[in-house]
C-alpha cells in the first residue's frame, strides 16, 4: 500500500470548531437583529396614545371629578327591563328615599358592535321611578344611564338582556 492511498482526501472538512464558530454567529445574529429592532421601536414611539393628551388629560381629570361627585352624592341607580318592554330606572339616595324631578337619558348598544345604537329619554312615571319604551331587539345591550338634577349628573351603567 501506498502512504498517499491511507492519507485523508484533501478539501474542507466540518470539524466541532466550524459547528461552534456556526453556533455562535448565528444566536450573535439574532441578537443583533433583536437588539436592533427594540432601538427602532423605542426611538419611534413617542409615548403619545391620544392626538390631544393635554385635553385627554383635563377631561380625565374631570372625569375623577364627576366620580368623587357621585360617590359623595351615594344614590343608588337599578335598572333593568320590565315585562312591558319598558325600561325601568330606581334611584335612590343614601338614606333609601327616591330621587325625583332628574331628567334621565340612556344610550344603548350592543357591547360587540355599533349597530342598533339607541338614544332614549326617559319620563318620572312614580317618584324616583323612570321609564321609557325602548322596543329593544332580543340579545344583550349595554345601557349608559345619565342622570341630571340639582345635585348635579350622576352616570350609571348597566347590562340589559332582552328575550
Amino acid at each position: 500500500m501506498s502512504p498517499t492511498e491511507n492519507a485523508p482526501p484533501k478539501g474542507f472538512r466540518i470539524t466541532g470548531w466550524h459547528v461552534l464558530i456556526g453556533m455562535v454567529l448565528f444566536f450573535a445574529i439574532i441578537i443583533a437583529v433583536d437588539v436592533l429592532f427594540m432601538v427602532k421601536a423605542y426611538e419611534s414611539f413617542s409615548g403619545q396614545i391620544v392626538k390631544n393628551p393635554y385635553e385627554a388629560g383635563l377631561a380625565f381629570n374631570q372625569h375623577l371629578r364627576d366620580q368623587k361627585h357621585q360617590v359623595d352624592l351615594g344614590w343608588q341607580v337599578d335598572a333593568g327591563l320590565e315585562s312591558t318592554g319598558e325600561l325601568i330606572i330606581k334611584v335612590r339616595d343614601k338614606a333609601g328615599a327616591p330621587v325625583t324631578g332628574l331628567k334621565a337619558g340612556a344610550t344603548l348598544e350592543r357591547p360587540a358592535t355599533e349597530r342598533g345604537r339607541l338614544e332614549l329619554a326617559f319620563r318620572e312615571a312614580d317618584p324616583g321611578v323612570y321609564l321609557a319604551r325602548a322596543g329593544l331587539a332580543p340579545g344583550v345591550w349595554d345601557m349608559t344611564t345619565k342622570l341630571e338634577g340639582p345635585a348635579g349628573a350622576f352616570r350609571a351603567e348597566r347590562r340589559i338582556i332582552a328575550p
